[in-house]
Order: structure tokens, then C-alpha cells, then sequence
């Protein structure tokens, strides 16, 4: 090719004769054989330049950039950089040059299409690989972005009547995580896919203003029914938790393992980055009693920062600053050593925690969820609490965080930005890392003469078993420091016609006859059992809430506000309960009970709620 580019005649091997009589015909055949070549050459040369064209030249479905050129490369970031957009991610950790996730859509059939998202989640970007496994595509650059974000399937709580089952037993649970999570996929223009959507960590984002506990119980008890909001047929029961506050010098000192992924899927700005930034705001709130030690995991385990005293805030911050991300993932292996660290300087009677940042992809040694949740379960004996916070997106392994921090005395949030780990560490730093209530569980039976059917809207993977209540060695859920917990039922009285009662045939060998106080006014009983942070033995309050008439718009800001959160929750996820519940309807429900509102969280709820009804609309 290039011979035939810069061919000249003087590269033919021959020379001119130069025997007179034929030194002109010579010149004659040498003009007729160059006028051939250079012909012949000019279309060979325009033939590999059409060739050429044609094999560079975009598809129809293709945006007219040769997806190879560097342009392309800089357009289209590997799946782990969609992690970077994000509305409110803190100002030094955003790529301003990053293409808005939102301009990605989900290149498939439209069954496949329904099949990853269900209910008109055509603005979804996401797979979920304990659901259903996908490739994303760009339709603008026709360029694939894997997603190995993963989510539990979660099947809703439906109606069930009092006489088949008469008894609802759960966990409690004050995981924010799954509407931090879901607000920053909103906030990028795109609807969640409905297994994100965890009702009850939507209602316990927020703070309630509930009694403040007084006499010997550590929480006091909140109850409230009214009718439903989406179906005013049924009755709603709002269930709520205050825990006790603490001052700060009550606080008991703190034994704190940062325990930190530095493996390459951390190595986007929404992880390491903003992991190092939220853990600096913390450190900031410590006092001198307190010690934190650092163990790190990537390819291996290691101690980069032995316990040192919370005072020393120089040589702790200096510390975070030399991490850096690269290599696969020991999270076992980094766990392991975490708790080893937590129990050599274990502070009897004081806050033992582990705090575990990471994406949740554990790749290397112990990987395997059921593994990392029996180690966590053999380790919770030893005092040591566990704080879990997930950071990312694109590699993010929800499922995984969220059964650890079940089983291993431990609560669960999702850091999407620099506002967000104010919240858990600065503003809610006592609940977030003191417990003052451990293995709380609530079991209600509810009246068969006023109930037809209830359910528990939310925490579908914290139902436990009737007989797991009285269970002390049945581990539960955490209560921390002046923290709030609520709880809805939903109920279907006695009389009212409904689709969702279904009927048995009667039974041949016993009768489920109510007792005489069936008779009264009970609508139902509610029990709790707690223990003390360093106690192995439960303690059982009872209370019960008598039925009643009261009318919506007499229900206080608290129960209001929870039905709107709720609703929200049973839209995104397109629940066959839902009723006559929507967009509309949250929002003027949730405005009118937005109450103070100080830190301005359920004013951003109100407006990510108005920003999925245009999302809806498109």
C-alpha cells in the first residue's frame, strides 16, 4: 500500500536501451505502461479508501461518532463511573463532565423491558441479579454499560385474617438506606425498579415527634388509627417508637473500627472519595475518650491505624487521606480482622462498633452472603455492634449490606452525598452509634369481632415466626439513641366487602370461637420485648388501642405524613394495594403534615414526589 501510494516511474526495474533505432519506440511503450499503472493504481487506491470508510462508518442506530476515536472513549465511561452522577453529591467530588444518567435508557425488548421493570420503569438503568440479569445500552452511542447492582426480590405483605392467623410478629427496623438510595435515582430522572423500594426504610427516614419516654422503659409508645388514605373503607394503624435521648456527656465512650473498602470498584468519587470526606465528619465529633482504629481490604486485609485516642484527630485524618482504591475484594477476610481489632480494645459497658463502608462487592476468600452472615452472627455475642454504609452505584450490592447488618446487631444506611453523611454522622451521630434498646420485637393480635383482615405495610425481611417473640436467643432489631420507629397496619374492619378477604372452608376439628373480651372495644394488643445493650434477658411491655371513629384530617402531622410516605412506596413499586392512592394525592397529604420540618427533609420529599409525577407523565 504504501509502494502504490508513492509509486514514481523511476521504481521500474528496467532501463531505456540505448540503441538509437529503438530509443523512441522504448519511450513510447514506457508512456503507455505508466498511463496503465497509474490508473490501475488510482483505483486501487480508491477502492481501499471506500473499503475503509465502510468499515468506520456508524450504523443507523449509531449517533455518527466512530465509537472507537477518543471522542467516544470520553463520552462513554465504564458502568462503574455512572456512579458519579448524582443531583446532590458534595461540589469537590462531582465530574461536571460526566454525560446525566438520565440520557441512558435500557436497550431491550419491550418484554424484556417489563420484565426488568414492571411497573413503568422505562427510565430505569438498573439489573438486579438476584431478580433478573440485563446489558444496558446507550442509544446515542450505542455502547453497552454492564450493571451489577443487586436487590432482593421483595414480595409485599398481603391480607390475612385474625381467625387463620391471629398474631403478627416482626423486627424492628431503623435502616434509611433503600430511600436514599431510590432519592438518587429519582433526583437523576429515572423511577427506581420497585425491589429498591423497602416501604418501612422510606417511613423511617424521618423523624416523628413522638412522647419522650418517661419511667423505666427506654422508648415510650405511640398509637393512632384512622381511615386510609388510597381506600377510606379501611382503617389505618399508625404505630410509633421514641427512644430515649441522650446529652452528650452521658454519652459512654466510644471503641470505633473503621472498616474500609479499597478495592478498584472504590475507586469512582461517589466512593472513596465521599467515604473519606463522611468518615473525616464523624472523627470531628468525637471526644477525647474515644479511639478509632483503621483495617482496610482489598486484595488482602490490614491494619493501616492501631486504636488511637480521638484526640489525636491529625494522625487519624492523615490516615484516611493516604487511602487509595485498587485490587479485588477480601471482605471476609477484612471483617475478620475488624472484630479481632474491636475485641483487643474492647471498653467494657462502652460503644463497641465496627463501622463497615464499602459497595458490598466481595469477591475474594469469604464471598458468599450466607457466609458473611453466619460470621457476623457468631461475632455479634462479643458486644461489638455493627454500622453498615453502602456507597455507589453501578457494582452496588444492596441485598448483600442489608442481611449483614440484620444478623450482626446493626443498623444500615446509603451515603449518596456529602448531605447525607451529615445526617447519619453529625445530626443523628447518638442514634446512629448508640443503642439503647437491642433485639426489639413487636407482636400484635388484632380483635376478630372489629378486624376482617390486616397487614403490615413494609418490613418484609423482618417477619419473624410467632413463637420467635419469646425467643431470646432470636436476634432483632436495634433502638438507637432518641431515634424514632414506626409502624403501619392496615385494616379491613368487620362488614366491609373487600377482594383482597379470602375465605377457607370450615374446619372439621376445632371452632375459633372469640373469647368474651372480643366483646369489648379492643381493636387489638400490642406487645414489645427489648433487652438492655449489654443484656441477654428480655423485657416484655403490652399496651392495646381501642377502636375508634376519628376522621382523617383530625389524625396528627405523624400519622399523616407516615400514610403519605407509604403511599409513595406502594406507587413506586405499583402495589395491587394501593387503591385510589396518587401522585396528587401524596403530595397534598404530605404538605399539609409537613409540620417544622427544620432540617428540610420532608420539604425534599414533597418535591421528589412532584418530580416522579412528571417522570410518570413522560
Amino acid at each position: 500500500m504504501e509502494s502504490a501510494h508513492h509509486w514514481h516511474p523511476s521504481h521500474t526495474s528496467g532501463t531505456a536501451p540505448h540503441h538509437p533505432s529503438t530509443r523512441s519506440a522504448f519511450h513510447l511503450s514506457q508512456k503507455k505502461i505508466m498511463k496503465k499503472l497509474s490508473l490501475n493504481v488510482f483505483i486501487l487506491v480508491l477502492a481501499l479508501t471506500l473499503a475503509f470508510c465502510t468499515s468506520t462508518r456508524p450504523d443507523a442506530n449509531n449517533s455518527g461518532r466512530d465509537a472507537n476515536s477518543p471522542q467516544a472513549d470520553q463520552k462513554l465511561k465504564p458502568t462503574e463511573e455512572l456512579g458519579k452522577v448524582g443531583k446532590n453529591p458534595a461540589p469537590e467530588l462531582v465530574d461536571d463532565e460526566m454525560a446525566p444518567a438520565k440520557q441512558l435508557s435500557i436497550a431491550a425488548t419491550e418484554k424484556e423491558a417489563k420484565t426488568m421493570a414492571p411497573s413503568a420503569q422505562s427510565y430505569n438503568l438498573y439489573t438486579f441479579k438476584s431478580i433478573t440479569t440485563g446489558q444496558l445500552q446507550s442509544t446515542k452511542d450505542d455502547a453497552v454499560q454492564h450493571n451489577t447492582d443487586e436487590y432482593s426480590k421483595i414480595t409485599e405483605n398481603g391480607f390475612v385474617r385474625p381467625q387463620v392467623n391471629p398474631l403478627s410478629t416482626f423486627s424492628i427496623d431503623v435502616d434509611h438506606a433503600s430511600y436514599t438510595n431510590s432519592r438518587q435515582i429519582l433526583q437523576n430522572g429515572q423511577l427506581p425498579h420497585k425491589d429498591m423500594v423497602r416501604i418501612e426504610e422510606f417511613i423511617n427516614y424521618f423523624d416523628y415527634t413522638y412522647p419522650d419516654p418517661k419511667g423505666e422503659h427506654p422508648f415510650s409508645i405511640q398509637m393512632e388509627a384512622a381511615p386510609a388514605p388510597w381506600n377510606p373503607k379501611h382503617q389505618l394503624v399508625h404505630v410509633g417508637l421514641q427512644g430515649k435521648k441522650l446529652n452528650y456527656d452521658q454519652l459512654d465512650p466510644c471503641n470505633l473500627v473503621f472498616l474500609i473498602d479499597v478495592s478498584g470498584s472504590m475507586s469512582d468519587a461517589n466512593k472513596l472519595p465521599l467515604l473519606k470526606s463522611s468518615l473525616k465528619l464523624l472523627v470531628n465529633e468525637l471526644n477525647d475518650k474515644d479511639r478509632v482504629a483503621i483495617v482496610v481490604y482489598a486484595d488482602a486485609e490490614g491494619l493501616v491505624l492501631p486504636a488511637t485516642p480521638a484526640s489525636n484527630k491529625a494522625k487519624i485524618m492523615a490516615a484516611l487521606d493516604q487511602l487509595q482504591a485498587g485490587g479485588s475484594t477480601a471482605g471476609g477476610a477484612g471483617i475478620e480482622m475488624a472484630y479481632k481489632v474491636a475485641k483487643e480494645n474492647l471498653i467494657p459497658g462502652g460503644n463497641n462498633r465496627i463501622i463497615l463502608a464499602t459497595d458490598g462487592d466481595f469477591n475474594v476468600g469469604t464471598a458468599s452472603t450466607s457466609e458473611l452472615v453466619r460470621l457476623v452472627e457468631d461475632r455479634r455475642k462479643e458486644g461489638i455492634f455493627l454500622t453498615i454504609c453502602g456507597f455507589g452505584m453501578g457494582n452496588y450490592k444492596d441485598d448483600r449490606m442489608e442481611q449483614i447488618s440484620n444478623n450482626g446487631n446493626g443498623n444500615y444506611y446509603y451515603i449518596d452525598n456529602i448531605s447525607e453523611a451529615r445526617k447519619v454522622f453529625v445530626k443523628e451521630m447518638r442514634a446512629t452509634l448508640f443503642t439503647i434498646a437491642k433485639d426489639v420485637k413487636i407482636q400484635v393480635e388484632f380483635n376478630p369481632a372489629k378486624v376482617q383482615a390486616y397487614r403490615l405495610i413494609g418490613y418484609e425481611n423482618r417477619m419473624l415466626k410467632s413463637e420467635d417473640f419469646n425467643d431470646d436467643k432470636k436476634d432483632a432489631g436495634e433502638l438507637g439513641a432518641g431515634s424514632t420507629v414506626t409502624a403501619l397496619y392496615e385494616i379491613i374492619p368487620v362488614g366491609v366487602e373487600s377482594e383482597f378477604v379470602k375465605t377457607v372452608d370450615p374446619l372439621k376439628y376445632q371452632a375459633g370461637h372469640p373469647t368474651p373480651v372480643a366483646a369489648g372495644d379492643d381493636l387489638m394488643t400490642i406487645k414489645f420485648r427489648y433487652k438492655k445493650p449489654t443484656g441477654q434477658t428480655s423485657i416484655l411491655i403490652t399496651e392495646t388501642l381501642k377502636a375508634g371513629k376519628k376522621n382523617l384530617d383530625n389524625t396528627s402531622d405523624n400519622f399523616r405524613f407516615s400514610a403519605a410516605v407509604a403511599a409513595f412506596g406502594m406507587l413506586l413499586r405499583d402495589s395491587e394495594f394501593k387503591g385510589q392512592a396518587d401522585y396528587e394525592q401524596v403530595v397534598k397529604l404530605a404538605t399539609g403534615a409537613k409540620g417544622p420540618d427544620v432540617d428540610g427533609y420532608r420539604r425534599e420529599f414533597i418535591s421528589l414526589v412532584e418530580n416522579c409525577r412528571l417522570l410518570v407523565k413522560k
